[in-house]
């Protein structure tokens, strides 16, 4: 059986995004095991988790929650990916690799999102 938010091409991105997450953070300092390591890859695996849950919820409302939830949680890898480059553990180079994909995937969160808002402003009325 194949669940819906399994088409989801955000949730295919999302998963993606969690790959290259955690292929950059291999190469961080030890001592950052339980600093930004960990907090980027839970950060990143929030974001496909929360778009999956979210596409089960039964209302709207909720379900455009959980968009919500998996957008902060993409602005949270945007925020560690900038620090992480200030820091040197990420190039210049994949810091925008990281901007282009996080870019595309807030734009299709953004959608869902406003899909699912639209509903329940719909329903409300």
């Amino acid at each position: 059986m194949k669940y819906s938010f399994e088409n989801l091409e955000v949730w295919q991105k999302s998963r993606e995004l969690v790959k290259e997450i955690y292929a950059a953070t291999s190469t961080y300092p030890k001592e950052e095991k339980f600093g930004l390591t960990s907090q980027l890859r839970r950060a990143s695996v929030s974001i496909s988790s929360n778009i999956a849950e979210g596409s089960t919820r039964w209302s709207k409302k909720d379900q455009s929650r959980f968009y919500e939830i998996a957008y902060g949680s993409l602005i949270e890898v945007l925020n560690q990916s900038t620090l992480s480059k200030d820091l040197n553990f990420l190039l210049e180079t994949q810091l925008t690799e990281l901007r282009t994909k996080i870019d595309q995937i807030a734009r299709m969160l953004n959608a869902l999102y406003q899909s699912a808002h639209q509903l329940t402003n719909a329903q409300a009325h």
